[in-house]
């Protein structure tokens, strides 16, 4: 059978021209096993051809969301693991098909082309038999397998153990709902370019294509359905940028209260890929005297900043070097003087954002916690002599792990009296439109995870 099956998600392909879905499950499989190996999904799919990407993409994030249900299945199915590819294969399609109420395909169809994957690849078709008799057997015992795993924090939550473990420590009240939200997609979020539109006109232009949206935070436009980014009105342009929610509070965080009647020195440290550099520009106005220094240690990535502000017709100096370095930097790349403002987005888990990125549940090891929170400290013990007396550093990750965020925050000021903590959001966890109960006043009401603290130093 070469059934051709269009991917919930994926943008349309002309009539006749989608993929096999065999096709398709075969590439999804390989995207992962490369997870399983501990590369990152993205990074998998930029080796899959570039006419199955869009499918494949919308199949294997779908596929990470369930993956623990689908692990436990296999394992009843069949307790001696498979080798890596049919396994990936076989958690694939039981992962598409457990939920029948919402399953993207029909059963029989999923079941036949996972099947003809197998027997087309090399690699599996040795175990198309076994992939065949696991997956025949699902569908004849399919309630009875679902029953018997349902009590499976894994298979349950569809997160590691030691993840659910830690968020109930962290989140007591709340580690359910966190949970819940990560397995929900996330929206298309965009942050409109006041400094070349408006919200009403970018909502109007959106109705223009029939896409429904809604005002969300200051800045921001959350889209009913997502689009291609070349399909978004004006993003060519320079009018809007996609951005979650959580991630567009940094800037006014940052910047509102300050006296922005003088010049105004700000760094953007970790800035890649400058989605908060450009935001910092917009959000200071057109006529605002303010310098701003985009500084990442990874020059590929620092290549997308200037990637991002040409488009959005913006300027800052974009630094390629180490924030834990001033000594490399600062003086040499970047005048001696201290800055007014410090942005520091901290490398973290990302366990903020797996509604978003649902790899990231599985790329973690539970040791990666303290291994950043030892780098978070470093570059928040190495920044904080650049800050004026009398200026501001905002500390944020994205992350849910309190590790990351208010002890991290907490330990700091038990060591530098000149630190005074402001009003800040602290740990925003993440919310899920319409299920997002409780919202917390003048912050969005769909977000990713996220952490902010705001600190003043003390002058003099």
């Amino acid at each position: 059978m070469n059934s051709s099956v269009s991917i919930p998600g994926a943008p349309a392909a002309p009539a006749g021209s989608a993929p096999p879905l065999w096709q398709q499950l075969q590439a999804a499989a390989q995207v992962l096993a490369a997870v399983r190996g501990g590369q990152s999904a993205p990074v998998a799919l930029l080796e899959v051809d570039a006419s199955l990407r869009p499918g494949v993409r919308a199949l294997v994030y779908r596929v990470l969301r369930w993956l623990g249900q689908a692990e436990a299945l296999r394992r009843k199915l069949a307790p001696r693991t498979p080798p890596p590819l049919p396994d990936a294969l076989l958690c694939t399609a039981l992962a598409l098909v457990w939920r029948e109420s919402d399953a993207p395909y029909e059963p029989f169809t999923l079941v036949d082309q996972a099947v003809e994957a197998a027997k087309r690849s090399p690699a599996m078709r040795p175990q198309s038999g076994f992939v065949n008799a696991c997956l025949r057997r699902f569908l004849r015992e399919r309630d009875a397998l679902v029953e018997a795993t349902a009590q499976e924090p894994l298979a349950h939550w569809n997160h590691p153990r030691w993840w659910i473990e830690r968020l109930k420590r962290d989140h007591p009240r709340q580690w359910q709902d966190i949970l819940r939200a990560n397995n929900l997609q996330a929206p298309m979020v965009l942050r409109v370019n006041e400094r070349k539109t408006t919200r009403a006109q970018v909502l109007q232009a959106l109705i223009a294509i029939n896409v429904i949206a809604e005002e969300v935070g200051e800045h921001g436009v959350l889209l009913g359905r997502a689009l291609p980014v070349e399909d978004i009105p004006g993003f060519a342009d320079g009018h809007v940028s996609v951005q979650d929610a959580a991630a567009q509070l940094a800037a006014p965080l940052l910047l509102d209260g300050m006296d922005r009647s003088r010049p105004l020195r700000v760094l953007d440290a970790c800035a890649a890929p400058g989605g908060k550099t450009a935001h910092l520009l917009e959000h200071a106005g057109a006529d605002a005297a303010i310098d701003v220094t985009a500084l990442d240690i990874d020059p590929a990535r620092c290549e997308r900043i200037h990637q991002n502000l040409d488009r959005l017709g913006l300027s800052a100096r974009v630094v390629v070097a180490d924030a834990q370095e001033p000594s490399a930097w600062w003086g040499s790349a970047v005048e001696r003087r201290p800055f007014d403002a410090i942005l520091l987005d901290a490398p973290c888990t990302a366990s903020g954002i797996v509604r978003r990125q649902p790899d990231v549940r599985w790329l973690r090891r539970e040791s990666d916690i303290g291994q950043l929170a030892i780098v978070q400290a470093a570059l928040l013990a190495k920044l904080w002599p650049l800050v004026v007396p009398g200026g501001r550093l905002l500390y944020c990750t994205c992350s849910v792990f309190r590790d990351e965020g208010d002890r991290q925050i907490e330990a700091f000021l038990a060591h530098h009296t000149d630190a005074v903590l402001l009003p800040s959001p602290g740990h925003l966890l993440p919310r899920h439109g319409a299920d997002a109960g409780g919202v917390r006043e003048n912050l969005p009401r769909d977000h990713d995870g996220f952490f902010y603290a705001l600190l003043h130093k003390r002058p003099g």
